[in-house]
């Protein structure tokens, strides 16, 4: 299938809202997907100026060059010829919407029904957000793919494709619940930093410890990921819990998974469970690998989670613990353009082609 981003033939009306880490991530897994010719990106609306944004386009220090040409020309991106509008907007009234099939917001600014509403009102029909809604009630669907997007109806105008860690643990708890029981749980994850970090101490969160230097310690920070995995896994509520603790690594980030399981485990009887799933329904979305990792193995690796089986412990027959990589950059992209996808081909008024 051609790379081009914008095909020969008809195709959807993307826009990006925010092009940092996530948005130029999607960009260019649209870009190396099979599905590429589904889509055209026709407009991207980032603060930054266009000369930074062509410059982070065509050179990424986690994931290489860019595969292709890209230019800064008459207030326009260019990749590898065609041509994408670039606006500047600080809100989304300051951006005509009105010719985009989906916009694909990737800002992390706004979460609540009422500011996600301001995009519909300034044209867009619909809204996929890189991040989870402040709660279930401001998005009309929460999916994560592979796991539940039928439960899409083609009618939804807001939908969030939840979090980078949703997607890496909800398949693998899903799995282990429907063939062991899950009692009760504690995820840690080990998360890259962000740039809600500084490099060195300032004042740049009210979370204190977010004001401490991100390459010079391990942080523990806040996290929603307990009440996400709960909002797609109902049956869970009352036993997850999670912490999350920030890590001086640009990418690729890891789950501690500890589980009471209601049926008795063995290691190797959960890391065949896990490797069998791998291969067969969970396939794209969890790898499995007994290999002698370390996390910049995977980096750009596109599957949801890889399972490091060398890692799988017990204690006694119902305590399980198990440890999870996932490319919170790349991986999380790659699911983002699923369910922009499987939603798209649901809508009355397009077809894919």
């Amino acid at each position: 299938m051609p790379a081009s981003l914008t095909a020969k033939y008809p195709a959807l009306r993307l826009a990006i809202n925010g092009y940092g880490r996530i948005g130029r991530c999607f960009l260019r897994a649209l870009r190396e997907s099979p599905v590429a010719h589904n889509f055209r990106v026709v407009a991207i609306n980032e603060p930054a100026n266009l000369d930074s944004m062509a410059y982070l386009t065509r050179y990424d220090s986690t994931h290489g060059r860019f595969p292709g040409v890209v230019e800064a020309v008459h207030g326009q991106l260019l990749i590898d010829g065609d041509a994408i509008r670039v606006s500047h907007g600080r809100s989304p009234e300051e951006v005509d919407w009105r010719d985009i099939d989906l916009v694909v917001e990737c800002s992390g600014i706004y979460g609540r029904r009422p500011e996600l509403s301001r995009f519909l009102a300034a044209g867009s029909p619909r809204l996929l957000l890189s991040h989870p809604g402040a709660s279930a009630e401001d998005v009309d669907a929460t999916i994560i793919a592979g796991i539940n997007q039928r439960s899409l109806s083609g009618r939804e105008q807001l939908v969030s494709a939840a979090s980078c860690t949703t997607n890496a643990i909800v398949p693998i708890l899903d799995l282990l619940d429907r063939e062991i029981g899950i009692e009760q749980s504690l995820l840690t994850t080990l998360h890259s930093v962000m740039n809600d970090q500084p490099l060195i101490d300032g004042y740049h969160h009210d979370d204190l410890r977010r004001t401490r230097s991100a390459m010079q310690s391990i942080i523990p920070v806040s996290t929603g990921l307990a009440r996400g995995i709960e909002r797609l896994l109902p049956q869970l509520a009352g036993r997850v819990q999670a912490k999350a603790i920030r890590v001086p690594t640009t990418n690729v980030s890891a789950i501690d998974l500890s589980i009471v399981t209601q049926r008795p485990v063995s290691a190797h009887s959960i890391n065949r469970l896990l490797a069998d799933a791998s291969r067969g329904p969970l396939k794209r979305l969890v790898a499995y690998s007994e290999a002698a990792h370390a996390s910049i193995d995977f980096n750009h690796d596109p599957h949801s989670a890889i399972v490091d089986g060398s890692q799988t412990r017990t204690a006694g027959t119902h305590l399980l613990n198990l440890f999870v990589w996932f490319d919170n950059e790349w991986g999380f992209a790659n699911r983002m353009l699923e369910v922009a996808d499987h939603w798209s081909r649901l809508w009355p008024d397009q077809k894919t082609t």
